[in-house]
């Protein structure tokens, strides 16, 4: 009879791992500020600037409803925009450059990954707060 209850008590604990398991392996979304603080780890701010050079970015990322992150060379650049509220990282930033920076005078249409037709909104750019790496 111990044997028994060995092996129930074995298949009962391996049943109630398999239904503990989706639970446990479903990462928790980050909001965007953990996100971004996630992004900044081992980066120190700097001055805020007004530009950033357009030729040198080599890619920029939406933080949902927080930011955008500009990465030129090895410094990330971060602007919370008007209406960050509107940013989704599932949206196609649209920018029209007026020359050879991105200033915090821009704007930047949202398009709808989606639906490429539609457009979600737009936000204003203010000031490019550079990180880089501590040393």
């Amino acid at each position: 009879m111990k044997a028994r209850f060995v092996g129930l008590a074995a298949g009962l604990a391996a049943a109630a791992s398999l239904v503990s398991a989706p639970a446990a392996m479903a990462k928790a979304k980050l909001t965007g500020e953990e996100e971004l603080a996630k992004m900044l780890e081992g980066r120190t701010a700097g001055e805020p600037v007004k530009c950033i050079s357009y030729s040198r970015l080599s890619n920029a990322t939406i933080i949902e409803k927080t930011a955008i992150v500009y990465k030129v060379g090895s410094t990330l650049y971060v602007n919370r925009p008007t209406n960050a509220d509107l940013l989704d990282d599932n949206d196609i930033l649209v920018t029209r450059i007026f020359g050879s920076q991105l200033c915090n005078v821009d704007t930047i249409q949202l398009r709808d990954r989606m639906t490429p037709n539609m457009w979600s909104g737009f936000v204003g750019l203010r000031e490019f707060v550079p990180y880089k790496k501590a040393k």
